[in-house]
């Protein structure tokens, strides 16, 4: 092989991780143009989210809704949770699937905010930033307030969750089998950023909690303006609806609806991961096998 020809492709490769899911970057004529398209360019694109069909309820022969857990340890995982700590690809192009929420919640564009995985209590960016943020003072700082004197800022102390801190994402979805079609499909309905309670953060132990749920058919849009990194073909990312939509996610479920208040696996399956794990393994080829058995003869 040609050492030049080599050294030019790996230093493109390495190159295209800076120019990641840049739109215009080949026709733009200065720096300042790279990621702004033209009106003529966005009418051209018409880039908007694949609409879901019409689904009557008699064509559904089976249906089971199904809650999963989302690792973000998992490497599978990453596009969901990459870049963070203000990396300098974090650009509006490229953020971090939680940068994307709270961001889209902060502007308006997401609106169907609950505090429950069954949409049943909205909440409001005022009970979202409580969850957020965490101001304290030191001792010395509690001293100055004893005394009726202003806190200097070095002995206030604020502790803000950020994208690195998001540990997991729980979703909802609803697996049916359409008799019309003769298919098992799979329609997410909510996701939910788990990050450490704010006020445990600087603890040994922390606590966990569901920052909020998202209902997913109405954040659509925003999720497919928002970009993810495809690792086998940088020009062609993914945008997180496309992710979501088509599971490119490893989960493991830890509840599915049922008779007894739906109740979550490790409720009947104590202290035993090892249990839990093959108890969702176990829904998980209840479900495929249904669409299986529906072709044997």
């Amino acid at each position: 092989m040609n050492w030049r020809k080599l050294i030019l492709v790996v230093a493109l490769g390495l190159g295209s991780t800076y120019t990641f899911a840049q739109s215009n970057l080949l026709n733009a004529k200065t720096p300042d143009q790279i990621g702004e398209k033209t009106e003529a360019e966005l009418i051209a694109d018409n880039d908007k989210p694949l609409p879901y069909g019409y689904v009557m309820d008699r064509d559904i022969l089976m249906g089971k809704r199904v809650w999963e857990y989302i690792d973000l340890d998992e490497r599978v995982n990453f596009p969901l949770y990459f870049p963070v700590e203000g990396d300098v690809m974090s650009t509006k192009e490229r953020q971090p699937l939680y940068n994307v929420l709270i961001n889209g919640i902060k502007d308006g564009r997401i609106t169907e905010v609950y505090s429950d995985s069954y949409f049943q209590d909205k909440k409001t960016l005022s009970d979202i930033e409580s969850s957020l943020v965490l101001i304290d003072t030191s001792d010395v700082g509690r001293e100055y307030y004893n005394a009726g004197e202003a806190i200097p800022e070095e002995y206030i102390t604020k502790t803000l969750i950020e994208a690195y801190h998001v540990d997991a994402y729980k979703t909802v979805g609803y697996w049916y089998f359409d008799k019309r079609q003769g298919e098992l499909k799979y329609r997410m309905l909510g996701i939910c950023p788990v990050v450490p309670d704010v006020y445990t953060m600087n603890s040994e132990e922390k606590d966990y909690i569901e920052l909020f749920w998202v209902y997913f058919p109405a954040s659509r849009d925003v999720l497919h303006e928002a970009k993810s990194f495809n690792n086998k073909n940088s020009a062609m990312p993914f945008s997180f609806d496309h992710l979501l939509n088509s599971r490119r996610f490893t989960s493991v479920i830890y509840l599915e609806e049922n008779v007894y208040g739906d109740r979550k696996i490790k409720d009947y399956m104590k202290e035993n991961a090892q249990m839990q794990l093959l108890e969702s393994e176990r829904v998980k080829d209840k479900i495929r096998d249904f669409e299986q058995d529906m072709w044997n003869y």
